[in-house]
């Protein structure tokens, strides 16, 4: 049948996010192209493959078991532009890239320039997006490789179809309002057992893993923000209305005026790439996750050099340095 991969790519996501604006959002589609992609799809299969049911719409038995088909005919279109891209021996062509806003001002900047010096014949087109999201992009094949977050205490779900290359480990501090660390360098989680916290919702991973590592040292945090935006975090802090951890990599987003307190507790979060496993040995993929690796080292050294010399609040230590690999 002469469907396209667009079409089978909205049914395969509407099967996972139940909603069409919620795959438009995936998509980068409005939901009305969504919604035409889909009725294309009926068209050419000449069977009804949604039903409406108030407001949302839901698979037939036809649309579930195409949408089982669309999963594995997308995964061997992809095995065959890599396999292709073999042959030519040759490192060209589009790769769409997902990140989430640190990544999007920090990593991937540096990167593409060294790419378009190495790989003049590669197209990198990105797509900032919630960093939660960005696993479900790569299975779902938005996009065919995302820089996103693992927590080991909260680890992110290994899949056989997903590879994992961890770029860099960073340890958190703890951010305080300039001012209130009385001289202290160093503080445990238990410190701030009973200081007021500014931290993301708690069914984020981000979240998860806070609330773990609050929890591991014997305290519920007593949350007055919850606050997504890295950005407006540290404002807030700097506002005096709160606490919460960071890394270096979150300070470099907005300058502020704060104390960052070197944590005695272990947490940490790893910066990664994800793709889909049988697109290892794409040119076009491992070049760019080699470039990503070598940026990496690069701002790591960057890190260790600033040491010292990080002017966030009048008496404040510099933030825990990050360690890649």
């Amino acid at each position: 049948m002469d469907w396209t991969s667009a079409q089978l790519r909205s049914l395969v996501e509407l099967t996972r996010r139940g909603t069409v604006t919620a795959v438009a959002d995936a998509l980068g589609y409005t939901p009305g192209g969504v919604s035409q992609q889909l009725a294309a799809l009926e068209k050419v299969t000449g069977t009804r493959l949604l039903r409406h049911t108030g407001r949302r719409v839901e698979l037939t038995d036809a649309g579930a078991t195409l949408a089982a088909h669309a999963e594995r005919i997308l995964t061997a279109h992809g095995e065959a532009v890599e396999a292709l891209e073999r042959t030519r021996n040759e490192v060209s062509g589009t790769l769409r890239v997902g990140l989430f806003a640190s990544a999007a001002a920090e990593i991937l900047p540096p990167a593409l320039r060294r790419v378009r010096e190495l790989h003049p014949a590669v197209t990198v087109r990105s797509r900032d997006m919630d960093v939660d999201e960005v696993y479900g992009a790569v299975a779902g094949g938005t996009v065919d490789l995302a820089i996103g977050l693992d927590y080991p205490d909260v680890p992110i779900r290994r899949e056989p179809s997903l590879k994992m290359v961890r770029l860099a480990r960073e340890r958190f501090s703890l951010a305080v309002p300039a001012g209130t660390a009385h001289g202290r360098r160093t503080v445990s989680l238990a410190d701030a057992a009973e200081w007021g916290w500014i931290l993301p919702l708690a069914d984020s991973y981000y979240g998860r893993a806070v609330l773990t590592a609050c929890r591991r040292a014997g305290f519920e945090p007593r949350v007055l923000h919850e606050v997504t935006d890295t950005a407006a975090t540290l404002a807030l802090i700097e506002a005096g209305v709160g606490v919460s951890v960071v890394t270096g990599l979150m300070l470099r987003l907005r300058p502020s005026r704060l104390d960052v307190l070197a944590l005695e507790d272990v947490m940490e979060r790893h910066i990664v790439v994800v793709f889909r496993s049988f697109a290892e040995h794409r040119p076009t993929v491992a070049a760019l996750v080699d470039v990503l690796r070598k940026e990496a080292e690069a701002v790591a050294r960057a890190e260790t050099r600033q040491a010292g010399r990080v002017g966030y609040g009048a008496a404040s230590p510099s933030p825990a340095p990050c360690t890649y690999g």
